[in-house]
C-alpha cells in the first residue's frame, strides 16, 4: 500500500468516525434536551441543575453507542477495558460539564436565549472539546 493510499485510508476513517460521533452526539443532544425540559418543566429543577443531570445520563448513553459504533476499530471489548473506557469518558465529559453549563448560563443570562436553545449551542461547542479528548484519550486514536 503506497503512502497516498495509506493517507486516504486514515483520512477516510477520521471522517467516518467524526460523522458517527456527530450522529451519536446529535441523538444524545435530543435526549439531553428532552430530559432537561422534563426536569425543569415537570421536575421543578433549576435549568442548570437539570442540565447537569441530563448531561450525565447522556454520557452513559453515548459511551455505549460510541464504543460499539463510532470507535468500533478500537472499541473496548473486555470488561476491564470497558470499565476503564467508561471511567475515562466520564472524566473527559465530566470536565466538559462546567464548560457546557457555563456556556448555557452565558447564553441564557447574557444572550437572552431560551434555555433549550442555549443548551443546543452549548452542546455543540463543548462537543468539539469532547470529540478531541475522547478520541485521543478514551479510545487512543492518533490524529
Amino acid at each position: 500500500m503506497g503512502y497516498q493510499n495509506l493517507w486516504n485510508l486514515v483520512e477516510r476513517r477520521t471522517v467516518v468516525r467524526l460523522y458517527r460521533f456527530v450522529l451519536v452526539g446529535s441523538g444524545a443532544a435530543l435526549v439531553q434536551t428532552a430530559l432537561l425540559w422534563m426536569l425543569v418543566e415537570y421536575g421543578g429543577l433549576n435549568y442548570l441543575i437539570g442540565a447537569t443531570i441530563a448531561i450525565e445520563v447522556t454520557i452513559l448513553l453515548q459511551y455505549v453507542v460510541n464504543n460499539a459504533w463510532t470507535f468500533q476499530h478500537s472499541s473496548h471489548t473486555t470488561r476491564f477495558e470497558y470499565f476503564v473506557g467508561l471511567l475515562r469518558t466520564n472524566v473527559v465529559r465530566g470536565t466538559a460539564i462546567p464548560l457546557q453549563v457555563g456556556l448555557l448560563y452565558v447564553f441564557v443570562t447574557w444572550g437572552g436565549l431560551m434555555y433549550l436553545i442555549g443548551n443546543g449551542f452549548a452542546i455543540f461547542i463543548s462537543g468539539l472539546y469532547r470529540y478531541y479528548l475522547d478520541s485521543r484519550w478514551t479510545w487512543k486514536i492518533q490524529m
